[in-house]
């Protein structure tokens, strides 16, 4: 297993209400994404636990590609992955956004 931490400053907080959400599911190829509502409106912090050692450069271009798509201030997201491909990663980070983005708790 190797873990990954990334720490970025955004200039805007995520959009709705919902503390926490969670999407996909760990599994040969894929990946589980949780998201919570923890930090201040203009951090983004993201954990990875990986099964797939040495792509650290990889997913650090994913995760900055997403930072500036998103913007996701206030957001800790924490990634269960189990092999994902970059663009599996990128399309479960997106869900994960507009899943705490829609009105509920």
């Amino acid at each position: 297993m190797e873990d990954l931490s990334f720490q970025h400053k955004v200039g805007a907080r995520a959009g709705g209400l919902r503390q926490t959400a969670i999407i996909g599911v760990v599994a040969s190829g894929n990946l589980e994404v949780l998201v919570e509502r923890v930090l201040p409106d203009a951090e983004c912090r993201i954990e990875v636990k990986t099964a797939a050692m040495g792509f650290g450069e990889v997913w650090t271009a994913v995760i900055a590609d997403f930072i500036e798509r998103y913007s996701p201030g206030g957001l800790k997201f924490s990634i269960n992955d189990g092999g994902a491909r970059p663009d599996t990663v990128s399309l479960r980070l997106a869900q994960a956004i507009r899943l705490i983005e829609e009105e509920g708790q």
